[in-house]
This record gives structure tokens, C-alpha cells and sequence, in this order.
């Protein structure tokens, strides 16, 4: 037989199901930024500061006592998982022992990925509230599942009646996020608790994403659904945000026991276990507490007032609903520009930058999400004041 018979033609080229997926924005807007020198962010979702003092003190703690040259359990430190329940019974009102329901993960979006990969089969549906987290979205269409937007009202607050419609015998979950990201709504605990009756009447999960916990403003409060029981709540947190631990990569998830083992599977294959340095001075940061986090919050909502403040400033040009969470603003442009020509021209031409609204599922109109927890007060109002400017005469 000739040698060519025995060829395989085969096929160089992505999967169908990556090429699906939406590129991720902020590398997008990372570039043009390093193409123009001095450009203030309000894009990324971080904070100003790094993880508490004393976590980063206690590393050569690290090395001497836990041998970090091998693997460790996949579920995480134990010691972090205790902790991480205590912190749920005495915060979020959960009781979860953290032997079959707590799960340390490589920051929230694994935990996200790893509950999907749990729940779904292909073509399987999830919900998701627009606007949305764009990572969830593309979670969900790597696993080969189908994300399901559905339209939040006027205030960015769920429509329970659209949720209700949007359910098929496909659904496999709701997604809520609260406080939000983009929006920086926050969903009252009666809404919440609605979306879990839901989900519960009609035999599917809700993912409650709460990265931003810490963050709230002007009397607002925070709520888990989890705290409702069932067994049917999955909730994500991280410790990204309220300890400053972006770069370590460090999240958890609290499921239903009887996913244990399908998410142990999920967690050996992809990441095996998240970085025992990064676990070990989240567990020095749990000590810390929430008063860390409390501790930066005066600046942060120093920060929220005055950028409320200036873009008060283009009433008529933009809108902004009401944001009492996170670190976001979803503002609302009146123009007929699309959300990523703006936000590149106001990078290349004013040097200060936003993330187009069109990543978060936003198609209908011009949005823009400002972020402003990662600048000190002084670099946040430049920055804005550049955003103001910039949309003035651009508008």
C-alpha cells in the first residue's frame, strides 16, 4: 500500500468550542494601555491594597512548617478549610463542614468552571444575569454548555418573572451575582431568597457568586443564599478582593455534598490543588478577619462619592443606576459609538481606561464599566476627571 494511504489529513485549527468563546477583555484593553504611556485605569477589578501585613510576615513560617515541595490535599489545607467554615457560620450564616463541602480553588472563576463542569452535560443551559460576568459566560460555553442571558430591569435587579420564562428542561442552573460585577447592584435578601424557591420548585441549582461580600455602601447589605439551606445552593467567594490577594489566585466554593466526588475529579484534573503558599497566607489573612477589609473600605467610598460626584456632571450624556456594591459603576452613554470604539479612543486619546459594556452581554446601547477600587483617591479622581473630559468632547 503507498505511504500516502496510511496519511491522516487531519485538522490544524481550534476547537469549535473555544473558537465560541469571546476573547477576554482585559489582556484587549491591557494592550492599548501599554501603547499609551500614562493612561490611568478605572478597567480592572481590583483593589488598592495587597493581603494583610502580618499573612505576608508569616511566609517563612510557611516554608519551615508545610512541605511545600509536594502536593497537597486537593480540597485545600485543612487547616484553611476549618477556617473557612467557621468564617461561613459566623458571616454568611452557612453551616457546611468542610470535610465533603468546601473546596479550595486557583480564585472564583475556577470555583465557577469546576461547578459548571459538575452540573452540566453539553448543551445543557445556565442563566445568567445581564449584564453579566464575562468570565461565567465563557465558562459556560468551554464546558460546552449554553449560557442563557436574561435581561435584568431597569435598576439592574433580577426580573423574576423573565427567570421563571427563561427555564427549560435543559436548565441547570441560575447565576447570581451580589454584590455585582458589572454593576455593582446589590440584590436584596428577599429577591435572593425568591431566585432560591425558584430554583428549588423547579429541580435545578443556584450559583451565588460572592467575590464582593465586603464591599458595600450606604446601608446596604450583603446576603448568601446559602444560608437558606437546601441542596441545591452553590456559593463561590474569594480572596482576591477583600484581602487584596489578586495574584495568588486563591477562591473557594461551598457545594451540596453530593457533588463532592464529581467536583474532586473536576479539581485533581485541572489544578490538582491551589498553590499551598497562596492557601497559606490566605489562612494568616481569615485570622486577620473582616476588619481588614472594613479597615480600606472609608477610602474606598471616599472614592465611590467622588466619582458619583463628577459624572453627575454629564447629566444627559450618561446615566448612572443605583450601585451600592462592589467597586463598579454601569454607566449608560447616550451616543451612537459603540462601547469598545469609545473606550479605545478614550485610552489612545485622553489616557484613561474603561471597559466596553459589550463584554458583558450589554449589546443594546453604549455601556461602560468604571471600576474604581484600585486607585488611591488622589489617581481615582484624575482619572475620572479624564473620563469626564474625554466623553465631553467625544459626545
Amino acid at each position: 500500500m503507498d505511504k500516502a494511504d496510511f496519511r491522516n489529513p487531519g485538522r490544524r485549527s481550534p476547537s469549535d468550542r473555544a473558537k465560541r468563546v469571546q476573547p477576554p477583555v482585559i489582556p484587549i484593553v491591557a494592550g492599548w494601555i501599554a501603547q499609551t504611556p500614562g493612561t490611568i485605569s478605572l478597567g480592572q477589578g481590583v483593589v488598592h491594597y495587597g493581603p494583610p501585613r502580618a499573612a505576608l510576615s508569616a511566609i517563612p513560617e510557611f516554608l519551615s512548617s508545610v512541605p511545600h515541595h509536594k502536593y497537597i490535599p486537593d480540597a485545600g489545607l485543612p487547616d484553611l478549610r476549618k477556617a473557612i467554615e467557621e468564617k461561613l457560620r459566623l458571616e454568611n450564616g452557612i453551616e457546611a463542614p468542610f470535610t465533603r463541602r468546601i473546596l479550595v480553588t486557583a480564585g472564583a472563576n475556577q470555583a465557577f468552571l469546576n461547578a459548571v463542569l459538575a452540573i452540566c452535560d453539553p448543551g445543557d443551559e445556565v442563566i445568567l444575569l445581564a449584564p453579566y460576568y464575562f468570565n461565567h459566560e465563557m465558562a459556560i460555553s468551554l464546558a460546552s454548555a449554553v449560557p442563557v442571558p436574561v435581561s435584568t430591569d431597569g435598576r439592574l435587579q433580577p426580573d423574576l418573572p423573565a427567570i421563571a420564562a427563561a427555564i427549560t428542561k435543559r436548565t441547570r442552573a441560575v447565576v447570581t451575582v451580589s454584590p455585582n460585577n458589572p454593576t455593582g447592584a446589590v440584590y436584596p435578601e428577599e429577591t435572593l431568597a425568591a431566585i432560591h424557591r425558584l430554583c428549588a420548585e423547579r429541580g435545578i441549582y443556584h450559583i451565588s457568586d460572592e467575590a464582593y461580600e465586603y464591599f458595600t455602601y450606604e446601608g446596604a447589605r450583603h446576603f448568601s443564599p446559602g444560608s437558606l439551606g437546601g441542596e441545591h445552593v452553590i456559593s463561590l467567594f474569594s480572596f482576591s478582593k477583600s484581602y487584596g490577594m489578586a495574584s495568588w489566585r486563591v477562591g473557594f466554593l461551598v457545594a451540596p455534598e453530593h457533588l463532592h466526588d464529581e467536583l474532586m475529579k473536576i479539581q485533581d484534573t485541572v489544578v490538582v490543588c491551589a498553590p499551598a503558599i497562596s492557601q497559606f497566607v490566605a489562612l494568616c489573612s481569615l485570622r486577620e478577619g473582616r476588619r481588614y477589609c472594613r479597615a480600606h473600605l472609608p477610602s474606598i467610598a471616599r472614592v465611590r462619592r467622588e466619582v458619583l460626584a463628577r459624572l453627575s456632571n454629564l447629566s444627559g450624556l450618561i446615566s448612572v443606576p443605583q450601585a451600592l456594591g462592589a467597586f463598579y459603576l454601569f454607566a449608560k452613554v447616550e451616543t451612537d459609538m459603540s462601547a469598545i470604539d469609545l473606550s479605545e479612543r478614550l485610552v489612545r486619546e485622553h489616557r484613561v481606561a474603561v471597559i466596553p459594556g459589550e463584554t458583558f452581554g450589554a449589546t443594546e446601547g453604549c455601556f461602560l464599566r468604571i471600576a474604581y477600587g484600585s486607585l488611591r483617591e488622589e489617581t481615582a479622581v484624575e482619572g475620572i476627571d479624564r473620563l469626564v473630559s474625554g466623553l465631553r468632547a467625544m459626545l
